[in-house]
């Protein structure tokens, strides 16, 4: 092996077999995640707009969208926004090349102002919404670092991820997606706000849901509670189908009907009403937040798909971890993938890349699964570059 790859054998209890597990999953309306998705986008349109000029992505990251709320006055059958959300474009990007001066600006604020309309039906960006950019010309040091060609890193950094996803991970993923996606046919007063935190304590997964309701679609309070008992049971039908444990489904616990106390919004987004945002405080690239499994703090949003190991090590991480899984599963338990790089050497050589297998105490026998694991993590590092393509096919997301 010339990558730096260790592949071994840790025995350990499994998660699923640990006394408490604990994951979260923020939706795409969540103010995070919504920071996250603009910043990925105007990343994505940048690389677009390189490609079309010079055939080729220039050095950029656009990682440090931040969002401040606004404030509302959300009613039954509907209320109004008073003051406008604020969303602030933060970055670096080659801003010239030559005499040609590109519309770096123009593309970013295009891009989140399309974003937010094509994600939040409920929002009239250009009513409810301030944007400024500040995105500026990026540093001498790094854009010299940074090399189509020979694909050098541009940061110190790591990626980390690990397969399969319990149960209680898979549930707290797809049950986000699924009020997002197929229950608003049914639902459409549910915004897109939501955010999904799971517990399991045993055999019994707790779901405890925030989900912000929309007021115009909303008449009055009786309404309101039948939206969030057919939210219960809804989720409660579906998420069977992901795990054989007992599941208990909490929807907006900080209501209080008596005091008319209720999680009613004009938009559907809880950023109306002052929550905020910033770009890697929410789901890591695998699209959760797990504080029982290894995690990598970086952001992988906005950061260049090229030579960026911060988004790249993190997405590589997560799919030479379920390869492996998917390869070797009848044999181990849970994988562990940990790269690292070092600024200015090439992606495809990281500093080191830890690949773990969790396997039974009994299992003496497996070194051929050392060997296959090695085997995954070269053929993916040689690769990186199908990464590249698929995040600008949009086939990947990073949170």
């Amino acid at each position: 092996m010339t990558k730096n790859i260790a592949a071994e054998v840790i025995h350990e209890t499994p998660i699923e077999k640990q006394h408490i597990e604990i994951v979260e999953r923020k939706g795409i309306g969540h103010p995070d995640s919504l920071a996250d998705g603009i910043a990925e986008e105007v990343s994505r349109n940048l690389c677009r707009m390189y490609i079309k000029e010079f055939d080729r992505i220039l050095h950029h990251n656009t990682d440090e969208v931040q969002i401040v709320g606004g404030q509302s006055e959300p009613e039954f059958g509907g209320g109004m926004v008073l003051e406008p959300m604020f969303i602030l474009l933060v970055g670096r990007a080659v801003t010239r090349v030559g005499d040609k001066r590109l519309p770096f600006r123009t593309t970013a604020l295009r891009t989140a102002d399309d974003y937010l309309k094509d994600n939040c039906p409920h929002l009239d960006p250009d009513n409810n919404v301030s944007f400024d950019c500040r995105i500026g010309q990026g540093s001498i040091d790094l854009r010299e670092v940074y090399d189509t060609r020979n694909r050098l890193a541009n940061d110190t950094s790591f990626g980390v991820s690990f397969a399969p996803l319990s149960e209680t991970e898979s549930s707290a993923l797809e049950v986000e997606r699924f009020i997002n996606g197929p229950l608003k046919k049914d639902l459409p007063e549910v915004g897109q706000d939501v955010k999904v935190m799971a517990t399991r304590i045993e055999n019994e997964i707790d779901l405890t849901i925030a989900a912000a309701i929309v007021d115009t679609l909303t008449p009055d309070a009786d309404h309101y509670i039948s939206v969030i008992e057919e939210l219960k049971d809804r989720v409660g039908d579906y998420v069977i189908s992901h795990t054989d444990r007992d599941v208990k489904v909490m929807v907006n616990t900080a209501d209080d009907y008596e005091r008319g106390v209720y999680y009613l919004t004009v938009t559907g987004l809880s950023m109306e009403n002052g929550d905020d945002g910033s770009v890697g405080r929410g789901n890591r690239a695998n699209g959760l937040i797990t504080p029982f499994r290894p995690m990598s703090m970086e952001a992988a949003a906005g950061k260049n798909p090229v030579t960026h190991v911060g988004k790249i090590y993190n997405i590589a991480a997560n799919q030479i971890a379920h390869k492996i899984y998917d390869e070797l599963q009848d044999d181990i338990h849970d994988v562990f993938v940990r790269l690292v790089s070092q600024i200015g050497k090439p992606i495809s050589e990281p500093q080191a890349a830890s690949v773990q297998l969790v396997v039974p105490k009994e299992n003496k026998n497996y070194s051929s699964n050392l060997k296959t694991a090695e085997v995954i993590t070269e053929e993916a590092l040689d690769n990186l570059d199908r990464i590249t393509e698929s995040v600008l096919k949009d086939e990947i997301t990073v949170f």
